[in-house]
């Protein structure tokens, strides 16, 4: 398969497996909790820092559990000022890192080589993240787009490319422009792997439009298609066959093209009542009903209008309307990610932001939750400092409500004007005015509109106390120290805790994640296990003790091991030292890691 080469790549091909790994430290200050909740790296978290250190923090808890994922990464357009910052082992890139190289602006030559180089090893770490069946989502225009997906290609593999869908996030033109005017930005697709097979969305109004039920079928609207096939008869002999039309008892047969059904089907049809032959019984051929009750959902467009994905505009009001100011450049609608997550079929999916920003995600997720009952979680990762002041703040006005001074906006009806509707018009107007009716009570005014060939009622509402929250929580860390237990060890670093360490050593040496982190050391250390091992820590965050003879696996601790041991299953015990060789315990099936030495130990 071609692939792209660009200026570092050597150096930062398997930079993530260098990644230090760092335990997240929960500021339960800054946290969203209900009353009585506990923070929990469970929860939906919020996570400030380098977002590459803290997606191999997340590995331990998260790896292959994540079910979708959106980024919306620096577009690199030169305007930005995002600065590279990955310490890798290499004079370019330690050149990179100088301050005369930082911020990348468009002046920089080498500003998309750099580029490259900062999402590489996050692409990596986040297809870890992903499940089998996961999808994630990337936001990008022109200005990278075909280079980026030289690299998803080579990471994810080009079989698992699914879209490049074009968002036309604007509704307007600007005659600024010399050349021209975008008014699109891609969202590129790929999946993990090919055990998603299937990607479907819920139907819509739009979708529906088209049903209808003339004769007033017990099943309810239906549309129709062509019973005739586009093959000939001399290309479908098997598909000839005279029809009865029932009205007049007419056996009728097309003069050139075969049927789409086979005798058999059609019989069933004929026995099911789904010909239809016209208003007066004599169409010249049988069409088949399709009802609207039996239809599935759609399979998604690549094109996706502002109208149902929202606009740039969209975004920027959300945040003004929650902050009162706009306090971030050109944030996300809520509605896009609404819409991607509507392609993810999972009630409690687990979404993953690294690149948070406003914090669009997370919004997205709760009030898609408040909708529709999900149980749907996220997790927000931002680098830069207004993680707090921006990004979790909104995330704490959206659940627990915020002050509000404006118009608040409600979608009460949504039709498509098709020919259909027009022609019964004065239904649609009732349609419409008992809305506003019966709305008109909760609302200070309710609009009735036509926009891009759709009839929109809007209830507006004057608030100016609080827009109610659509509840929820979240857990916010700050990333750690690196786990670096020589270092540690030796004095010149925070010991993590017993919980942090389990989660570590598990995901470190079994390539898996814990389900549950314990938070002290049962009497054998157990922390979990794999199909063929079970895993115990033997450890305490003391120094002191762990340099002592308490710390070293001794008589006792081994025949506590044996105790809970399961039949075909050998024991891993991670502990600073032993007091008996291992010709000892590979009889009893236990195999001693030393630790740090032996965290990497390679999988279970």
């Amino acid at each position: 398969m071609p692939s792209l080469d660009f200026k570092g790549k050597t150096f930062v091909h398997s930079h993530h497996l260098t990644v230090p790994f760092r335990e997240l430290v929960v500021d339960e200050k800054e946290s969203c909790l209900a009353k009585g909740q506990k923070p929990s790296l469970e929860d939906n978290l919020i996570i400030h820092g380098d977002n590459l250190h803290a997606l191999k923090a997340l590995l331990p808890t998260h790896a292959g559990k994540v079910d979708c994922i959106f980024i919306d990464p620096p577009y690199n357009t030169g305007n930005e000022g995002w600065c590279y910052n990955d310490a890798v082992r290499s004079p370019l890139m330690k050149a990179w890192l100088s301050k005369e190289a930082n911020p990348v602006d468009k002046e920089d030559m080498e500003r998309h080589d750099k580029w490259l180089c900062m999402m590489w090893p996050r692409l990596q770490l986040l297809r870890e993240l992903l499940c089998e069946n996961g999808v994630i989502f990337i936001s990008i225009d022109d200005n990278e787009v075909h280079r980026l997906r030289c690299i998803l290609d080579e990471i994810f593999g080009d079989s698992n490319f699914l879209a490049s869908i074009e968002w036309i996030k604007r509704y307007t033109r600007s005659n600024n422009a010399r050349m021209f005017y975008s008014q699109k930005d891609h969202v590129l697709v790929y999946r993990k792997s090919s055990t998603l097979d299937v990607v479907k969305e819920a139907r819509s109004e739009k979708s529906d439009s088209g049903y209808a039920n003339p004769d007033n079928d017990e099943r309810g609207p239906w549309i129709t298609s062509s019973y005739v096939n586009p093959a000939t008869k001399a290309q479908r002999k098997n598909l000839v066959y005279a029809i009865n039309r029932p009205l007049n008892g007419e056996k009728v047969e097309h003069p050139t093209h075969a049927w789409k059904y086979s005798p058999e089907e059609h019989a069933r049809h004929v026995s099911e009542k789904r010909l239809w032959w016209g208003a007066d019984g004599m169409a010249e051929f049988p069409r088949l009903k399709l009802f609207l009750s039996e239809a599935e959902q759609l399979v998604p467009v690549d094109v996706w209008n502002y109208t149902e994905a929202g606009s740039s505009d969209d975004g920027s009001e959300a945040v003004k309307q929650i902050f009162g100011s706009s306090v971030f450049d050109n944030p996300k609608p809520v509605q896009l990610i609404e819409k991607i997550l509507g392609l993810i079929k999972k009630e409690d999916a687990l979404v993953l932001d690294s690149f948070a920003g406003s914090g669009t995600t997370a919004h997205a997720v709760l009030s898609l939750n408040k909708k529709d009952k999900g149980r749907r979680r996220f997790i927000l990762v931002e680098t830069e400092d207004y993680a707090r002041d921006i990004t979790a703040e909104r995330v704490r006005r959206v659940i627990q409500g915020y002050p509000f001074t404006g118009t608040q906006r409600t979608e009460l009806l949504k039709e498509s004007l098709t020919w259909t509707k027009l022609r019964k018009g004065q239904d649609l107007v009732e349609k419409a005015e008992s809305i506003r009716k019966l709305e008109g009570a909760s609302y200070d005014d309710v609009s009735i509109k036509v926009e891009d060939g759709e009839l929109v009622v809007t209830g507006e509402k004057k608030v100016k106390q609080k827009a109610e929250g659509v509840g929820g929580s979240f857990t916010f860390c700050e990333l750690g120290q690196e786990m670096n237990l020589d270092a540690m060890l030796g004095g010149s670093g925070t010991l993590p805790d017993y919980a942090a360490l389990a989660r570590y050593v598990f995901h470190t040496a079994t390539g898996r994640t814990l389900e549950h982190s314990p938070a002290k050391a049962a009497k054998d250390g157990f922390i979990g296990e794999t199909d063929l091992y079970r895993v115990h820590l033997h450890y305490k965050p003391d120094a002191a003790w762990l340099r002592s003879n308490e710390a070293a696996l001794d008589t006792a601790l081994v025949d506590a091991i044996q105790h809970g041991k399961a039949p075909g299953k050998r024991a891993l015990i991670f502990a600073a030292a032993k007091f008996m060789s291992q010709k000892v315990l590979t009889p009893a099936g236990i195999e001693f890691c030393q630790l740090p030495y032996a965290i990497h130990r390679g999988n279970a």
